[in-house]
C-alpha cells in the first residue's frame, strides 16, 4: 500500500479587528492560545499554533485586526505583523463577519485577490442572522469580492460548521515534512503567556484608554519542586494611569493579579506564585526603542 504523503504548512487567519480571529484559532487549536474579548484590538502580535495529525501539521497564525488609519507607533507595528503574513502563508483564511460583508477594507480586499495561494473566507457569527437568506446574500457577496475563494458560513463562538475547516484546509496543503516538533504547540515562550494572561484580565476589568496603553513583561520565570515563581511589570504611560490601574489600596491591581494566577495555573498544570510591579513609561506606544525591546519588531 502506498505511504500517504506528509502536508504541512502556514495558515495564517487575517482580517479586521474584532471578528473573531482570536476566538477561532483557540477553537481550532482546543487550547487557549489568544487572549479573547469584546474590545478591538486586543491581539497586539502574531499568535502561533501548531496544530499536529499522523500526516499533517498545520501552523495558525492568528494576527491583530488591519488598522485603517492607525493613530500611533504601536498600530504601525500590529499592521507591519498582517503585511509579513502575506508574505509566508500557504493558505490565506480570511475572516469576516455577518453584516460586514459590503464593508470590506480595501488593503485585505486586494491583497487577498492578487495572493497565489489557496483562499478559505470564512464568514463569522452567522448565529446573529435574522433568517437564512442574509446569509445566502452575505455569501453572495463574497464570491464577488473573492472569486476565486471558498466561502464556508460559520459560528466560531458556537461551532457552526467549524468541523469542516480542518479538512478543507489539509485538502489545500502543499505536501511537505513538518516544521516543528509533533508535541510542540506553539512557538511561543511561557513568559509570552504570561504576559497576554495579566493583559487579557486588564482589558477586562479597565475601560477607556487604560487596557490600549498597558504593556506587561515578565521579567522572572522560575519553576520550583511545586510552583512556578513568576514577576511580572505591568507598564503604563502616565503616572494617573498606575494610579487607575493599582486602584483603591491596591484592590484592582490585586484583582487582575488573583484571576489571572488562576488562570495561568490551569494553563500550566501547576500551583503559581504571581508578583506584579505597575511602572510607567512615558509614551512607549510612540517610541520606536521601546516598541521593539517590547518585541514589536519584524526584524
Amino acid at each position: 500500500m502506498a505511504e500517504v504523503p506528509f502536508k504541512s504548512g502556514f495558515v495564517n487567519i487575517i482580517g479586521k479587528p474584532n471578528v473573531g480571529k482570536s476566538t477561532l484559532i483557540n477553537l481550532l487549536m482546543g487550547e487557549k492560545l489568544s487572549i479573547v474579548t469584546s474590545k478591538a484590538q486586543t491581539t497586539r502580535h502574531r499568535i502561533f499554533g501548531i496544530w499536529n495529525d499522523a500526516n499533517v501539521q498545520i501552523i495558525f497564525s492568528d494576527t491583530p485586526g488591519i488598522i485603517q488609519k492607525p493613530a500611533y507607533e504601536l498600530q504601525e507595528k500590529m499592521n507591519e505583523f498582517v503585511k509579513d503574513s502575506f508574505h509566508d502563508a500557504d493558505i490565506l483564511l480570511y475572516l469576516t463577519e455577518l453584516g460586514d460583508e459590503k464593508n470590506p477594507s480595501e488593503y485585505l480586499l486586494n491583497k487577498i485577490n492578487s495572493s497565489k495561494v489557496p483562499i478559505l473566507v470564512l464568514l463569522n457569527k452567522v448565529d446573529n442572522s435574522k433568517d437564512s437568506e442574509q446569509i445566502s446574500q452575505a455569501v453572495g457577496i463574497l464570491h464577488e469580492q473573492f472569486p476565486n475563494a471558498e466561502i464556508l458560513p460559520i459560528s466560531a463562538l458556537h461551532g457552526l460548521n467549524t468541523d469542516l475547516i480542518i479538512p478543507k484546509i489539509i485538502s489545500l496543503l502543499p505536501e511537505s515534512p513538518p516544521y516543528y516538533d509533533k508535541d510542540q504547540f506553539t512557538t511561543l515562550s511561557e513568559r509570552f503567556f504570561v504576559n497576554e494572561c495579566i493583559r487579557e484580565k486588564i482589558l477586562l476589568h479597565y475601560k477607556k484608554e487604560i487596557p490600549y496603553s498597558v504593556e506587561v513583561v515578565t521579567e522572572s520565570f522560575k519553576e520550583e519542586d511545586n510552583m512556578i515563581r513568576i514577576e511580572s511589570v505591568i507598564y503604563v504611560e502616565r503616572e494617573t494611569q498606575k494610579g487607575i490601574l493599582i486602584g483603591h489600596k491596591g484592590e484592582k491591581i490585586q484583582k487582575v493579579g488573583t484571576e489571572a494566577r488562576l488562570d495561568l495555573e490551569n494553563f500550566f498544570d501547576s500551583r503559581i506564585f504571581l508578583n506584579l510591579f505597575v511602572k510607567v513609561k512615558k509614551d512607549w506606544r510612540s517610541n520606536d526603542k521601546d516598541l521593539k525591546a517590547f518585541g514589536y519588531s519584524n526584524s
